[in-house]
């Protein structure tokens, strides 16, 4: 078996604790994309161009399709055992590449156990209630896979780059003071703990993008038409608060990695990447659950050996 161990990111401080074989290997050590719960982490330290020993998008792509058949049939089986959901978390800057990793990572599974549900600006309605409540709605049944296309993370990140968003959401003065973010850490922290303990496993994958590579993918939407429609002039404008926004991220991630709900950094200047990475991780995850198809009663082991009877006897 021909494996490759390597280091990311390179200059974190516990960087001798995180190495991953991928190439061709079976298990997979996630921990270096894991921001360590009560640990503090830079973003600065985490390389958006990080492929591990990948050269190209063609050496990946073989891992990639056979997780895809993995999840796909772990899939089946969490549905069948009716037991756990799984709740997947996309956050990231604009063209990270969220869309692609769902479309790309989801590409075998059953469309009948999995939703994904984009979150952008509230509505009226979700304005009057708390941040927490439409993803709520949103939850997955058991034996069901969920998708956040961003989640309540937003009120963390853009809220807290905006904070005059703030002045829309009709919350009590109190509310509003200089300790709202740690009390929404705290609040999503207990949230997803209660979630944890009802069967709902979360993974939460924040997509590394850099502000070159951004760049890049922005000018693609503008320089080519069939990606004219992608393009929002706010996508632009919003570049002017990168480092808001990384500050942002850094403190959230920082604060709501737990070992209930960690957090990964996954690098994503290389879609192909990020795809891989992420398929993989969840498909690790689903295995360590111990999946089981259900196992049938004696009766209806017994039902079913009179239905086939039946069938077997039948006249032409």
């Amino acid at each position: 078996m021909s494996t490759l161990e390597t280091s990311y990111p390179t200059n974190h401080k516990d960087h001798k604790h995180h190495k991953h074989h991928l190439k061709g290997s079976k298990t997979v050590n996630h921990d270096h994309f894991i921001v360590p719960p009560g640990k503090k982490i830079s973003l600065k330290d985490y390389d958006p161009g990080f492929t591990s020993h990948y050269k190209d998008k063609d050496e990946a792509s073989v891992k990639l399709r056979k997780d895809v058949k993995r999840l796909a049939k772990y899939q089946d089986i969490l549905y069948a055992q009716n037991t756990y959901a799984v709740l997947v978390m996309l956050q990231a800057m604009d063209t990270a590449g969220k869309d692609g990793v769902i479309r790309h990572v989801m590409s075998g599974v059953n469309p009948q156990g999995t939703q994904v549900h984009s979150f952008k600006a509230p509505s009226a309605e979700e304005l009057s209630h708390d941040f927490l409540w439409r993803n709520m709605k949103a939850l997955p049944e058991r034996g069901g896979i969920g998708i956040f296309n961003r989640s309540y993370y937003e009120e963390v990140l853009v809220v807290r780059v905006h904070p005059e968003i703030l002045d829309s959401q009709r919350l009590p003065p109190e509310t509003k003071g200089k300790n709202i973010w740690k009390h929404r850490f705290e609040e999503i922290n207990n949230f997803e703990k209660y979630l944890s303990r009802n069967g709902i496993v979360v993974l939460k994958f924040f997509l590394n993008l850099s502000k070159d590579e951004q760049k890049r993918r922005l000018l693609s939407r503008i320089n080519t038409p069939e990606k004219n429609w992608k393009f929002s002039i706010n996508d632009a404008k919003e570049r002017a608060h990168w480092d808001d926004y990384m500050n942002a991220f850094e403190d959230t991630l920082n604060h709501t990695s737990t070992e209930h709900a960690p957090w990964y950094i996954i690098p994503a200047d290389n879609k192909w990447f990020t795809r891989t990475v992420v398929a993989d991780v969840i498909v690790e995850k689903l295995k360590s659950l111990n999946l089981k198809y259900p196992t049938v009663s004696d009766e209806h082991m017994k039902h079913l050996l009179e239905a086939k009877e039946l069938l077997e006897n039948e006249t032409p």
